[in-house]
């Protein structure tokens, strides 16, 4: 049975814009949250403990692993990344209908491993040269972190196949179009909406 909660994963190498991309989903729909992940990363300036992210230790994130907390969890740039169960929880105590995961390909294999009903979506920039440059412009990271992050950028490529929709963020506007649209056609999916069609049904053959 497919459960009614909407499991989206949302992709991209560093720099594609799958974080403004997820900010405008959550301003579009009131009815999804965003799973805060764990990681072993050091926080930038602007992000927030608990709400960008749950920032612990490696001995933290370890014990975590070890009591099975985490739905999946992957080492991405040299850093660790997970996603609690618990977020799953906390969005049906919430009354969501939908949960947003910002993972890798990694993470993406993990969870559709577990419930193959979650939606995907990878982020592709419109080139490398913008990638590059976005990268650069963010000035959120040293140079060594931005040419590893870069580096990375082609192996998640690769893994393109994994995921259900390919959005390519060159127009700002268009791809986020693109974005709702998915949560709208996934919405809509038969087997989403197969209870509604039977409830009728039910009711039309109550009224003879």
């Amino acid at each position: 049975m497919v459960d009614d909660l909407l499991l989206v994963i949302i992709s991209s190498p560093s720099g594609a814009g799958k974080t403004t991309l997820t900010r405008d989903l959550l301003a579009s729909f009131s009815d999804l949250t965003f799973s805060v992940s764990h990681t072993t990363r050091r926080p930038r300036p602007n992000e927030v403990d608990g709400n960008d992210y749950h920032f612990v230790d490696r001995a933290r994130f370890d014990a975590l692993v070890q009591e099975d907390a985490f739905v999946e969890w992957a080492q991405v740039h040299g850093n660790c990344y997970g996603t609690a169960l618990s977020e799953l929880s906390r969005a049906r105590a919430q009354g969501k209908k939908g949960v947003l995961f910002d993972i890798d390909y990694q993470g993406a294999r993990q969870i559709k491993a577990v419930r193959p009903d979650t939606v995907s979506v990878f982020v592709l920039p419109p080139s490398m040269d913008a990638l590059k440059q976005r990268l650069r412009s963010r000035a959120a990271d040293d140079d060594a972190t931005i040419e590893r992050r870069f580096n990375n950028a082609r192996t998640e490529i690769e893994h393109y196949g994994l995921f259900d929709y390919i959005i390519v963020n060159d127009d700002l506007e268009e791809a986020k179009l693109r974005m709702r649209a998915v949560i709208y056609a996934e919405r809509s999916r038969r087997t989403r909406m197969a209870r509604v069609a039977e409830s009728l049904l039910l009711r039309s053959r109550a009224l003879g």
